[in-house]
């Protein structure tokens, strides 16, 4: 109730009702200041000479009141230029606002300093004129120290820190800068000093300002900015960093830029390096699939009119690896990729798409005499005698060529061309052929297959024909799975056709588990004579040990089936398993420790097979029909199949005769002491209903 009759005193605006009011306050603020020992209250004249002195006063400041009464205020400021005249114009804020709010260093008696935090109040007159002040002074020392620590702290963190950091003024230059910025750049800090933002890029470097942008001054404080920008060494040399700035305010009130600078040039070179591995061939150095694709859209991004590819395929190039091994043959097309390089004129680029196949693009046909020339022109290129292993080898390539229009897309461009080559092939070595509208037809037909074979994959309208494999006593030790497709407008097709479709289409890894997973499925439900149920055997075309998910697929599938392993053969073409990597044996060991086995496919027919056949963890070898075709009148094939089939059985493999269609072939092999045989003679692949008929009466007589 009081207060509020005070209140309304002053509303009524008298003179006496102020000086009432301040003399309570000041009776107040005694009473109050009783109870803060860390407090120095006194008073000041209207002229700022100390005029009332407390206990608290003297335990701050350190002065008797007969030593300090009288004398100007300023005596507490330090002897500093400014100070005097900073203390008279604290007094005239408190007179002209009724209060003044300051921090700063003040001295006792003895000397020392103090932080403080001041607070003046001007007393009034009941006229209204300035009496004098009250000044109220904390002692903020630990608070200071406080200060200092953390500012220590941060002078800590800015010189040990890893990254690079610089403060610049608002006009972008250097206030300061830590060791680590002075190493990564290579300046002494005096060099840093003062320069300016922009002398701090690199030439190669396409950004604005470092600090982002002038404007950015006027955000938000602490507001962090990430950009990536490429600075300059002192001798010139680029660093890629991530930075990091962000606008902050002094204690005077200017803003400063706080920047951070991270090295990420390393990172860059990792990440540019697993992009060179991404896109290019590891053992020419060419582009490969990859960045063949991406340079030919960016080619056709840039709405260029005249690109044309080159699909060129080494003549003969299997002989060399038979002939030589796969080393000689790596040499070979190192050096033809080195040729290329070399060769090709500006605006064309080689790449390497698999084995014996390159591709070259060319961003203006025109500039190169037009696409019949160039074409005759790479293949006279690439008509050459190489060095290999101390002999040398002869080379042509089949080249067929394709030019863009403005109805073909980049995918089209190397179809058109791989047919063309095809068609340049089947006319001899070292020929070229331009893609015509025939062969597009071709292949816009061979699009139309790969469409269906997918879709056919997909709803499992493939079927599967099954080949007897027997023994010497006619039983039926295994059956191997044939992939047929029922094709509504052109009938049963082959597996020579559909093996065909799926390469085009970068679908045999897909038409090797569908095939796998149907014929474990199928191959569950077999009758079982004599207490021996019979294996199934499926080749694999491409899903291979070199894949790093071999093993688990291959066990997934046959976990899905719940077929016993012991039963599953996995066929795999012998020319896939030379030179095997030791990460890939492993896997093909793995799974034979669970009882899967491994046939090796078309035996004979790779270059240093006997020699390596013992480092094969496989347990069948299958003789090629090429060596058991001729058994019967040939001495060489008979001599040939002896000695495979006697080192087979030394190594303790099973071996299995492909392609056996007379008797004479079967007497003769029967007297070599071969294990099995698989051929007309004994039954042509059969569906799966007539393969359990066979399996439940198989024949019980010598083939005639």
């Amino acid at each position: 109730m009081v207060e509020e009759r005070d209140t309304e005193f002053v509303t009524r605006g008298g003179h006496g009702g102020i000086a009432r009011l301040q003399s309570k306050a000041e009776a107040r603020l005694g009473l109050l200041a009783a109870g803060l020992q860390e407090y120095a209250i006194f008073v000041l004249d209207a002229a700022g000479r100390v005029d009332g002195w407390d206990d608290g006063s003297e335990r701050i400041m350190g002065y008797r009141s007969e030593e300090i009464i009288g004398k100007h205020f300023s005596v507490f400021s330090p002897a500093e230029p400014g100070v005097a005249d900073h203390a008279e114009w604290q007094l005239a804020q408190a007179a002209e606002l009724g209060s003044h709010v300051d921090e700063g260093w003040l001295l006792r008696r003895d000397g020392t300093r103090f932080w403080a935090h001041v607070v003046i109040i001007a007393q009034r007159s009941a006229e209204g004129g300035v009496r004098g002040f009250i000044q109220v002074t904390r002692d903020e020392t630990e608070a200071g120290a406080r200060q200092q620590r953390s500012s220590r702290r941060f002078t800590d963190l800015f010189d040990l820190a890893p990254a690079g950091i610089a403060l610049f003024d608002a006009s972008e230059r250097v206030l300061d800068a830590n060791e680590a910025l002075c190493g990564l750049l290579g300046y002494r800090l005096h060099d840093l000093n003062n320069m300016p933002a922009a002398g701090l890029l690199h030439p190669d470097d396409r950004g604005a300002s470092l600090l982002v942008d002038a404007a950015a001054m006027d955000a938000p404080l602490n507001r962090s900015r990430v950009h990536q920008r490429v600075l300059v060494r002192s001798d010139g040399q680029a660093v890629h960093c991530d930075v990091h700035s962000a606008a902050s305010v002094a204690d005077d009130g200017s803003r400063f830029w706080l920047v951070v600078f991270q090295d990420i040039t390393e990172r860059l070179r990792q990440t540019e390096a697993l992009r060179y591995q991404a896109t290019h061939d590891d053992l020419t150095g060419l582009l490969n699939r990859t960045g063949l694709n991406e340079l030919l859209d960016s080619l056709l991004h840039r709405g260029a009119e005249q690109v044309a590819v080159l699909f060129c395929d080494i003549d003969n190039f299997k002989r060399v690896n038979d002939a030589l091994g796969h080393e000689a043959g790596d040499e070979l097309l190192t050096a033809l990729a080195r040729r290329l390089v070399d060769g090709l004129p500006p605006g064309c680029t080689p790449a390497r798409l698999s084995s014996d196949k390159y591709l070259i693009i060319c961003s203006d046909v025109d500039a190169v005499g037009g696409l019949e020339a160039f074409t005759m022109w790479v293949a006279e290129l690439l008509r050459t005698s190489v060095p290999v292993r101390g002999h040398p080898v002869a080379v042509s390539a089949s080249i067929g060529a394709a030019m863009l229009d403005r109805d073909t897309v980049g995918a089209d461009l190397l179809r058109y061309a791989n047919a063309a080559m095809f068609h340049a092939k089947s006319r001899g070595p070292g020929r070229v052929s331009l893609a015509t509208s025939t062969m597009i037809a071709t292949v816009e037909e061979q699009l139309g297959l790969e469409e269906q074979l997918r879709a056919a994959m997909e709803t499992d309208s493939l079927i599967l024909h099954y080949q007897p494999i027997m023994a010497g006593d006619r039983s039926v030790v295994m059956a191997e799975a044939l992939v047929r497709w029922p094709h509504p407008d052109r009938g049963l097709l082959s597996p020579e056709v559909i093996l065909r479709v799926a390469e085009q289409g970068n679908l045999l890894r897909g038409l090797d588990r569908w095939v796998l997973r149907t014929a474990l499925r199928e191959a569950t439900s077999w009758p079982v004579r004599n207490g021996h149920p019979v294996a199934i055997a499926v080749n694999l075309v491409d899903l291979l040990p070199h894949d790093p998910e071999f093993v688990d697929e291959i066990t997934a599938i046959i976990t899905e089936s719940g077929i016993d392993p012991h039963r599953v053969v996995l066929e795999i073409v012998e020319t896939s398993l030379i030179d095997l990597p030791a990460r890939p044996r492993e896997a093909m060991v793995e799974l034979a420790e669970r009882g899967v086995r491994f046939a090796l496919d078309d035996f004979g027919t790779g270059y240093s097979s006997l020699a390596r056949l013992k480092d094969l963890p496989a347990q069948i070898i299958k003789l090629d029909r090429q060596f058991v075709s001729g058994v019967e009148t040939d001495v060489a094939d008979v001599a040939i199949a002896q000695a495979m089939i006697g080192m087979g059985h030394a190594m303790g493999r099973s071996c299995v005769a492909e392609g056996v269609e007379k008797i004479g072939q079967f007497r003769v092999l029967s007297d070599l002491g071969i294990d099995f045989y698989q051929g007309w003679l004994f039954s042509h692949p059969l569906p799966a209903d007539q393969l359990r008929a066979f399996l439940e009466n198989p024949p019980t007589r010598e083939p005639e």
